[in-house]
């Protein structure tokens, strides 16, 4: 079984800033809840024989409050999107071209200087068939957008149903997998 989780609350989260690839840490609130989707886990017996990360700090730090008896594996593949040249930026008042992009995800390419969602789930896809044969739990520790790439590859008939779905931090996702394939996954936590 795959268990992906979005990292905690950072203060740029709270502050409403597209953090994108900026390494920022878990703030008290956010380790809380990384803590919290710990013992979720533990109360339900849930043992993890694989951890893998994206390498920011954030989703590392949740990794391993979720999961502190097993070194999480980092994989540049499950890194945020690259919001380019509009890192940093407020969302509470955002350029007329992320607005667009925000308000339709499917019909709208994200602007210029952006990852396009599709390389995201590329990417995270490809992360994806190369674990799909191992055994055991498996959790995952990435970001939003990059959780919504792999929930968009994990479910073919999505067409884009989960880049416009709220994704709270400490979310938690599952589905099983084996040598042919992923189920779709359900919202757990």
């Amino acid at each position: 079984m795959i268990y992906i989780i979005r990292h905690g609350q950072t203060q740029l989260n709270k502050a409403n800033v597209l953090q994108g690839r900026r390494d920022t840490p878990l703030n008290e609130t956010g380790r809380q809840q990384a803590s919290q989707a710990a013992e979720w886990f533990r109360s339900r017996g849930i043992h993890f024989d694989y951890v893998f990360s994206s390498p920011l700090e954030r989703a590392m730090d949740t990794a391993k409050i979720c999961c502190d008896y097993i070194e999480p594996v980092q994989d540049e593949r499950l890194i945020e999107m690259d919001y380019g040249p509009y890192e940093g930026a407020d969302l509470r008042n955002p350029a007329p071209e992320i607005t667009e992009f925000f308000s339709d995800f499917v019909n709208n390419p994200a602007p210029a200087g952006m990852e396009q969602l599709a390389d995201v789930v590329g990417r995270t896809g490809e992360f994806l068939e190369e674990i799909k044969n191992l055994e055991g739990n498996i959790l995952i520790s990435t970001h939003a957008i990059a959780m919504k790439g792999i929930l968009e590859y994990l479910t073919p008939l999505a067409k884009g149903f989960y880049w416009s779905k709220y994704i709270g931090n400490c979310s938690v996702y599952c589905a099983e997998n084996s040598a042919d394939g992923y189920t779709v996954p359900q919202e757990i936590r």
